[in-house]
């Protein structure tokens, strides 16, 4: 038996200490890397809390995401105000100022 090595088997030991110098930095990566699970039912703010992520931790939105969030923002203002018109007159709530009471169709 020998010290020394064949050429197949160097390139063998080379290949896999590249693999395994790959292997360590893929992993030192991957434990920078931070997860997060959000649980909760529909409409309890899961994706809210990723486009807020997203604001504040990346470059923020593209012109495309403004362009499709844009009506989706606007339709959520609108149901909200239309959802707090209709409580307050359920729960008996007045205006401050009685010029801006609802005179909607539902109303």
């Amino acid at each position: 038996m020998g010290c020394t090595l064949s050429a197949e088997e160097r390139a063998a030991l080379d290949r896999s200490k590249a693999i395994e110098k790959n292997l360590k930095e893929d992993g030192l990566v991957a434990a920078k890397d931070v997860k997060l699970l959000l649980l909760g039912g529909g409409e309890s703010g899961k994706s809210t809390i990723v486009k807020q992520m997203k604001i504040i931790h990346e470059d923020g939105f593209s012109g495309d995401d403004v362009k499709q969030y844009k009506p989706v923002v606007y339709s959520n203002t609108i149901q909200s105000l239309a959802a707090i018109l209709r409580a307050m007159d359920s729960l008996g709530i007045e205006f401050g100022d009685k010029d801006r009471k609802v005179t909607g169709p539902d109303s």
